[in-house]
């Protein structure tokens, strides 16, 4: 069984969300798992700039998470 640690989550268009997991198996190298909602996330023209935001928001947060937990578990 392989250990899946939830790095960053957020809502991406008020609705849908990503997110984004460390997956560690145990015999295989680590991996980062983005979770994308499984049907298209829909915006309006005016909001795309905003929704844009909010991915790399969730990303960011995701990429420190990650750093925090390299120097943890010292990957």
């Amino acid at each position: 069984m392989h250990q899946a640690t939830q790095s960053a989550s957020g809502l991406i268009n008020g609705h849908d969300r990503l997110t984004v997991e460390l997956v560690e198996p145990p015999d295989l190298a680590a991996a980062v798992l983005l979770r994308w909602p499984t049907k298209p996330s829909i915006t309006t023209p005016d909001a795309y700039a905003n929704m844009a935001a909010s991915i790399m928001q969730t990303l960011a947060a995701a990429v420190t998470e990650l750093a925090a937990i390299r120097v943890w578990k010292k990957l």
